[in-house]
């Protein structure tokens, strides 16, 4: 199944989840400068369902910026991580944490590889949206 533009977890949703917090509040704004739009139902529905459009847009923007920070923060604590490996086995000469060392190294090497296949797994989404 291909996914759509601006799906939850991208920039792209971000942006448009914003803008679409822009416009709505925006349209409110506009709305209620006036001095009587609450005489015509139409501007009233038009006022509840920006409201409605408002937090709907607010909360996907918070689980868009989420997703965004998240895998931000997987890639800096595996380079964190692997800066404290290096230390350990290069600079140092040693580890003296003796079985738990190998560990650490696995650890960081599949954080890496968890980083690498979310890349790779953006890197086709966005090639699959250029290409359709």
């Amino acid at each position: 199944m291909k996914d759509f533009c601006g799906t939850p977890g991208t920039v792209l949703g971000l942006v448009l989840r914003m803008s679409q917090f822009v416009f709505a509040a925006g349209s409110i704004a506009s709305m209620a400068t006036t001095i009587s739009f609450f005489n015509l139902t139409a501007f009233c529905y038009l006022i509840a369902s920006m409201g409605l459009q408002i937090i709907w847009s607010f909360v996907l923007a918070l689980m868009d910026l989420y997703a965004l920070l998240t895998a931000t923060l997987s890639l800096a604590a595996a380079s964190a991580s692997a800066g404290i490996t290096v230390l350990y086995f290069h600079d140092l000469g040693h580890c003296h944490f003796g079985e738990e060392c190998q560990k650490y190294q696995i650890s960081v090497a599949l954080a890496f590889l968890s980083w690498i296949s979310t890349s790779i797994s953006s890197l086709i989404m966005l090639w699959l949206l250029a290409a359709g």
